[in-house]
């Protein structure tokens, strides 16, 4: 019956946007998350229903916000805004994130670590080798990707990145490389090679 009504003439404990204000955000499906950003649906189906097919036909939540912009497009109900809508709300997350380690919480193991990388690189569809500035705490002064590449490789330069450890003054340095989510192959010699080059540099020029 739900089905054949608008949201807003639905129970109030089960509409979407009353029941994250009730219960919170995490009580809340991934279908009733999406249908809150989407605001309202097309005819004949509701948010939740054109929610619910772009969760299926995409297969996740993180898929659909990982579409390129003609795939997220050209599914039924979605279109350009809100293709816009969804990667504004994406980026607030991940400046959230980044911007409450920056502030406070430490880059002291490497869960924290991953966490911190898995919000950023994730979901790119391109190598990067990038580095985490931290302070003698462990405090995260500052990301940066410093080379972007194809999937056959990135290309990294160590000195490069012992001169932006010397200007920001870091303490220690973090430095990650990707696997984009169309490649899972192990990174080539030359990758793991220079990354060790580069570790090896950092070593003798912090530790001084």
């Amino acid at each position: 019956m739900l089905a054949l009504m608008a949201i807003r003439d639905w129970p109030t404990d089960e509409r979407p946007r009353e029941k994250l204000l009730d219960k919170g955000a995490a009580a809340l499906s991934d279908a009733e998350i999406l249908a809150i950003l989407l605001r309202t649906g097309t005819p004949g189906r509701s948010a939740l229903d054109l929610a619910r097919d772009a969760l299926a036909a995409f297969g996740s939540l993180r898929q659909l916000i990982a579409a390129d912009r003609g795939r997220f497009c050209a599914a039924a109900g979605l279109g350009l805004v809100r293709y816009a809508e969804l990667q504004a709300a994406a980026e607030i997350s991940r400046r959230q994130l980044s911007q409450s380690l920056r502030a406070g919480p430490l880059l002291a193991s490497p869960k924290a670590t991953r966490d911190f990388l898995s919000a950023r690189l994730r979901d790119l569809e391109h190598e990067v080798f990038c580095c985490l500035y931290l302070d003698k705490r462990h405090r995260l002064i500052q990301f940066e990707e410093l080379f972007r590449g194809t999937i056959d490789g990135a290309s990294v330069h160590p000195r490069e990145i012992v001169k932006l450890a010397l200007q920001r003054n870091a303490a220690a340095v973090i430095v990650a490389h990707n696997h984009p989510l169309c490649c899972i192959a192990v990174s080539p010699p030359p990758v793991w090679v220079t990354a060790f080059d580069v570790c090896r540099c950092l070593s003798a020029v912090l530790a001084r």
